[in-house]
């Protein structure tokens, strides 16, 4: 009887691994939601806004299933493990194991994969950019700079609100939200 049980166990892990495998391929993973702290039952956000999952989520808990039926029906043919009261709470133990590894595999990834290119604003202030799109008098242009090997485009407004040329150099002075502010950079060169 207690292998039938685990053979149960053992199964249902494994569909729902595939069913979730194969509706996430042909569903997607995309999905229009709020980002915010406290979590979701599958991938929540932990308290930096870092994606985690918990350990109730589906994934771990059918990890947990999954190993649970596995390890039982291998203790259970081991002849000092075959008794039920042996091979059931060892069976619980390896299963809790598979699912803490499952839980930590899964949100160091995430938090791995946080690293992303975009710009840390933090350290932008004193670069130097060029304006791509003219700032007019009083108003707002574009200007690009390079951070970490990738450039960026930002809207940009001048220190001074006075009108800034396509082209030239400037240096990023602060940031306002998503404005940058920018100080034309004196041209050393002799204009011909």
């Amino acid at each position: 009887m207690d292998t039938i049980v685990y053979g149960f166990c053992l199964v249902v892990g494994l569909v729902f691994v595939l069913a979730s495998a194969i509706a996430g391929h042909l569903f997607g993973g995309d999905h229009d939601a709020v980002v915010g702290t406290g979590g979701e039952a599958e991938a929540g956000f932990g308290d930096a806004g870092i994606p985690t999952i918990s350990f109730f989520s589906p994934t771990v808990l059918a990890s947990f299933v999954t190993a649970f039926g596995a390890f039982g029906l291998i203790f259970s043919r081991i002849p000092a493990t075959q008794s039920v009261w042996l091979s059931a709470p060892l069976a619980i133990l390896c299963a809790l194991g598979v699912a803490v590894a499952t839980l930590w595999f899964f949100n160091t990834v995430f938090r791995k994969t946080q690293s992303s290119s975009e710009s840390k604003l933090s350290t932008v202030v004193g670069m130097t950019a060029t304006v791509i799109t003219p700032i007019p008098e009083n108003g707002v242009g574009e200007i690009a700079y390079v951070q970490g090997g990738t450039r960026y485009n930002a809207p940009a407004r001048a220190e001074g609100g006075v009108a800034v040329p396509a082209g030239r150099a400037v240096r990023i002075s602060r940031i306002v939200g998503t404005q940058f502010y920018v100080e034309p950079i004196e041209q050393t060169r002799n204009q011909a």
